[in-house]
């Protein structure tokens, strides 16, 4: 039996939310997953979440929800991340940190087992990744043999480190946070499906998903500049798996990259 698991890249404010919400019954309809996860750290107003937008994916059918860097932005999601067990932020955040770094979500008749981690190269001083990442993926292996690692962090080497640190172990390590869809999709040797980078879910008319004007205005001059969310064509960026649910190895993968006006869907 295969476990089939759609995950789509960080979804950046209104416009993201608009392209997941148009295109979501689609690759429901081409790829049938079993499970859909989602980076949601950037999905209100391009900083955080908050828990009407998360209700607002579960109710579209996304199963989980990961995190990153930008997981406090958004003071409203003290309110409800530690009663919300589909919703995961890096667990290698300091310890008493509200929230939850892994879970296993449920969805028609399987179980997929998601933690996140953050980076340390050009990231916030914390916990390491590498260290956390792998008790956590031990003791989920006693019980869970199809566990998928999102890997929110900046530099590709550590990305690719990360890979081959749980190539074997986890069954998929994508990466998340540059908003740019990398181009090595691979099945490693042990079985993991690795993806550096997803991409994102948000305006290809912008920078990372922000207004352009806002963003060349600091590069230019260094001046603090306020990012908005840019409210152009969207693009739409993820992974599609095929587990095996024995052995929760990799099968298949297929990186996803649609555009506005131009996708077509075999």
């Amino acid at each position: 039996m295969n476990i089939k698991v759609l995950f789509i890249g960080d979804i950046v404010g209104n416009t993201g939310r608009k392209a997941l919400r148009e295109m979501l019954p689609s690759l429901k309809s081409k790829y049938q997953p079993h499970i859909i996860i989602v980076n949601g750290e950037n999905a209100a107003a391009g900083r955080g979440i908050t828990s009407a937008i998360a209700n607002e994916f579960f109710n579209w059918g996304v199963h989980g929800i990961t995190m990153g860097n930008h997981t406090w932005d958004n003071k409203n999601i003290f309110e409800f991340i530690d009663d919300e067990p589909r919703i995961v932020r890096p667990a290698n955040f300091p310890p008493g940190t509200p929230g939850q770094g892994y879970t296993v979500v449920k969805g028609n008749g399987k179980q997929l087992a998601i933690v996140n981690l953050q980076g340390r190269t050009f990231l916030p001083a914390i916990d390491c990744p590498f260290r956390i990442g792998e008790e956590i993926v031990e003791e989920l292996r006693r019980q869970h043999k199809c566990i998928l690692v999102d890997f929110h962090a900046e530099a590709t080497s550590e990305k690719i480190a990360m890979g081959w640190f749980m190539d074997g172990r986890a069954s998929i390590v994508v990466g998340t946070h540059t908003h740019v869809q990398s181009n090595d999709d691979i099945i490693l040797p042990g079985g993991t499906a690795y993806l550096t980078d997803a991409g994102m879910v948000g305006s290809r008319e912008g920078i990372l998903g922000m207004e352009k004007d806002a963003v060349l205005y600091k590069f230019t001059t260094q001046l603090p500049s306020r990012f908005v969310v840019d409210e152009g064509k969207w693009m739409l960026h993820g992974l599609f798996v095929e587990l095996d649910e024995d052995s929760g190895k990799a099968k298949r993968l297929e990186k996803i990259r649609m555009r506005e006006d131009e996708w077509v869907m075999d």
